[in-house]
């Protein structure tokens, strides 16, 4: 335990110019997945130290006297962020609880259930290793709401004289905790199914699963083949993980295996390969697990929640099983609020981020594989043959269009060239084919998508509207 008093800083010893000059360059600093960017330009110590003690003024209002929960990914910056943040919370008086390496949904869950004031994890998620994050959590584990977020970053507007040490906290080394979370994900397995005759295959990304995930499917019964396997932060997610499955596709084909998961750097997604390397993305994964609910009436009005990105061919079939796709914007708590306004129990994003509050608080790669794998394996049947009978996708396409600008990016809805050519191309698609354009959250990127009955028609939209973003915006 390390006491707080020996941090004594105020808002001149870390640079009160700098952290001026990088609110006004980006007056939204939070976007659709806590605050996220390039290590040095937007993340430095002195912005993630402010951040850290005006989240903590702001949470302990909610919640006094209770520990804040720490977590990071194995990024080589992420201990760096993690200091600065810790002594901006217990320069606000608060208790730091450091989980030290470990995947987001571990924050989120110690968070709600060591009712915590609130939690935060450093990490990117699938950003390149040069980019970073800080993501927090209310006392319940869910993601902080945009109020409290913008009074967070209200007060980082206005922070001019202010003295930070003014009531210390205690820093707290918790790594045991994580076990705790591990029992919790395992709990509603381990009396129904076991793993044993399975061969899996994980992609670790370098990442925040590296540790845990094969130890828990090896306790479940599982031959487990690693990829990616160490804490490496300098190729964290580069070419490996859940962006990019090729190594995991030849893996799971190399070594005869049953599936493969690959996860991405903090481990809140995942997605799957069947024996045969095709991939597996969360539109099947959440119509897989929705029948499985639905036949153990588990899944109330038969209500699955996904994003604008799913395909057509999964909501077809959903309709087809008896079901409704409910659609949110893209971001696991657009999901997340969908999901409370229906009283629905799945959701997640085509990505591999899925929630199901009979298990988890929050997206959470690690617990998505088990349930997969245990559907397997109650199935009978293969995932190549669960896969098989599911349903076909239309053809999609998906390309991000770089605009460094941020206002172009945040104004392209009034690109008038743009705008008339997204509406002759739904005219011609009709029912057969939707198209999506839309601004990242979390990268400077427009995002072009188009689905189709035809590969034809797909490729024939996609390529006419990537060239009029390059045109008009870019």
């Amino acid at each position: 335990m390390v006491s707080a008093q020996a941090v004594n800083l105020t808002v001149s010893d870390v640079a009160e110019k700098h952290l001026d000059v990088l609110l006004h360059k980006r007056p939204a600093l939070f976007g659709t997945d806590g605050i996220r960017g390039t290590v040095g330009e937007l993340l430095t110590p002195t912005l993630a130290l402010q951040v850290g003690y005006w989240a903590g003024q702001v949470l302990k209002q909610q919640t006094p006297d209770a520990p804040f929960i720490l977590g990071q990914d194995s990024r080589t910056s992420s201990d760096m962020l993690a200091m600065a943040l810790s002594a901006g919370l217990t320069s606000a008086g608060i208790e730091v609880w450091h989980l030290g390496l470990c995947p987001t949904p571990v924050v989120a869950y110690l968070t709600q259930a060591s009712r915590a004031m609130g939690g935060v994890m450093i990490s990117a998620s699938h950003n390149p290793p040069e980019d970073n994050g800080i993501k927090f959590f209310d006392t319940h584990g869910a993601k902080l709401s945009r109020t409290l977020q913008q009074e967070i970053e209200g007060h980082l507007h206005e922070a001019a004289d202010l003295s930070l040490a003014t009531d210390c906290g205690q820093y707290c080394a918790r790594p045991e905790l994580v076990q705790t979370y591990v029992d919790a994900i395992q709990r509603p397995l381990v009396s129904a199914v076991n793993f044993q005759g399975l061969r899996v295959v994980l992609d670790l990304a370098w990442g925040a699963a590296v540790r845990l995930a094969p130890e828990v499917f090896k306790a479940m019964g599982a031959e487990v083949i690693c990829l990616h396997d160490c804490p490496d932060g300098s190729r964290i997610n580069v070419r490996c993980g859940s962006t990019h499955l090729q190594p995991l596709q030849a893996a799971v084909k190399r070594h005869k295996a049953h599936l493969g998961f690959a996860f991405d750097g903090d481990a809140d997604r995942v997605l799957a390969v069947d024996s045969q390397g095709r991939p597996v993305d969360g539109d099947y994964i959440l119509y897989l697990w929705g029948c499985c609910l639905q036949q153990q009436q588990r899944l109330p009005g038969d209500v699955i929640v996904s994003t604008v990105m799913s395909n057509l061919g999964f909501e077809h079939a959903w309709k087809r099983q008896g079901g409704t796709l409910v659609r949110s914007a893209v971001g696991d708590q657009y999901v997340h609020a969908e999901m409370c306004r229906h009283g629905a129990m799945l959701g997640g994003e085509q990505s591999g981020h899925i929630l199901c509050p009979h298990y988890g608080i929050s997206g959470d790669g690690l617990l998505t594989a088990l349930h997969l794998s245990a559907i397997v394996r109650q199935s009978g049947m293969s995932l190549a043959e669960l896969l098989d009978g599911s349903f076909q996708t239309y053809p999609q396409v998906l390309k991000n269009v770089q605009v460094l600008d941020r206002d172009r990016r945040a104004t392209w809805q009034s690109c008038e060239p743009l705008q008339q050519l997204l509406a002759e191309a739904e005219a011609d698609m009709g029912d057969q084919g939707r198209v999506l354009v839309r601004a990242s959250g979390t990268e400077p990127v427009i995002r072009v998508m188009v689905e189709a009955a035809t590969i034809d028609l797909t490729q024939h939209w996609t390529e006419r509207l990537v060239t009029a973003v390059q045109t008009h915006l870019g």
